[in-house]
């Protein structure tokens, strides 16, 4: 497959995603985000900074697990989950990230809490291929 603009922009999200909720390397992290990185979560204060210090304040325990990526133009949707962060349950996540001189430079998402099995009406997990336990 080529490595097309799509392509490189969905594997520089993935790797940014890792390097910033997983591994916690917050210097490596910020040459992945914009200076003038834009955040339109309402949960999370304003700049890349906004966003850094939301993780550092979350638990050692966070873990960011990716699913479906898509990617058109300068833009990426990851469909992902966020355990660990000290909730009763996880979160499932769409986040979508524009890409701008390859860095990440703005960020929206939708974020809900993952449904058990028990109370799926639809029967089916909402993250993967199987429910949480």
């Amino acid at each position: 497959m080529a490595n097309t603009i799509p392509e490189q922009n969905k594997a520089l999200v993935l790797q940014a995603f890792d390097t910033l909720f997983n591994k916690r390397d917050y210097e490596a992290a910020a040459r992945f985000w914009s200076d003038t990185y834009i955040q339109h979560s309402a949960h999370i204060e304003p700049g890349r900074e906004g966003l850094f210090d939301l993780i550092r304040s979350a638990p050692d325990t966070l873990r960011y697990e990716p699913g479906i990526v898509l990617a058109e133009g300068d833009y990426v949707i990851v469909h992902g989950r966020f355990t660990g962060e000290g909730r009763p349950v996880a979160r499932i996540a769409a986040d979508v990230v524009r890409i701008e001189d390859g860095r990440l430079a703005e960020h929206w998402d939708v974020l809900q809490d993952e449904a058990t099995e028990a109370q799926s009406k639809s029967g089916r997990p909402m993250f993967g291929t199987t429910f949480p336990e």
